[in-house]
């Protein structure tokens, strides 16, 4: 005969194994991203096709800006695969790299509050070469784009200062004090 303590149990045990699978279904998300970045594969080589097409034609400041849109999207591709492979290790599954040759270094020691620093950190570095490409084209940009632009950016790194500030607090006192 089951007792009504063993049949709580079993549910618990039941719902504890539901719950830790259902992180599973983030396998879809991540395999989007992957898709998403095939997306930015496209749009660097059409966007490199343009500018070893054009050299002979075009200004400098066009060049610049051309090639910042590159940097751009090889920055993105890379927050990309931050959070593909940092937040798969993190929150669904091991990839079992260690020992491969090509294993990131970040990747030994991540853990979600390693990834949002990190991502806050290459939010600031997109954002940046935005804003740069914002000022080099000033002269075809309104006032108020700029400054909003501005202020958006200066959001994004109070933002990621205040998150590796509260990282370095939790980081050093125990959990539970």
């Amino acid at each position: 005969m089951t007792t009504p303590t063993q049949v709580i149990e079993r549910r618990g045990k039941l719902l504890s194994t539901v719950l830790f699978g259902s992180r599973w279904l983030q396998v879809p998300l991540y395999l989007g991203l992957i898709i998403a970045q095939c997306v930015y594969v496209v749009h660097f080589m059409v966007e490199l096709k343009h500018l070893v097409m054009g050299t002979m034609t075009m200004t400098e400041e066009s060049i610049m800006l051309i090639v910042l849109g590159l940097i751009d999207v090889v920055m993105i591709s890379n927050l990309l695969i931050m959070v593909i492979v940092g937040g798969y290790e993190t929150f669904v599954s091991r990839l079992n790299l260690e020992g491969h040759p090509d294993e990131p270094e970040w990747l030994s020691h991540v853990n979600a509050n390693v990834l949002k620093v990190k991502l806050a950190t290459a939010i600031i570095g997109i954002s940046s070469i935005h804003l740069l490409k914002s000022f080099i084209n000033a002269a075809n940009m309104d006032e108020k784009t700029l400054l909003w632009q501005t202020v958006i950016h200066m959001a994004f790194i109070i933002s990621a200062v205040s998150i590796a500030y509260i990282d370095r607090l939790m980081s050093h006192h125990p959990a539970g004090h």
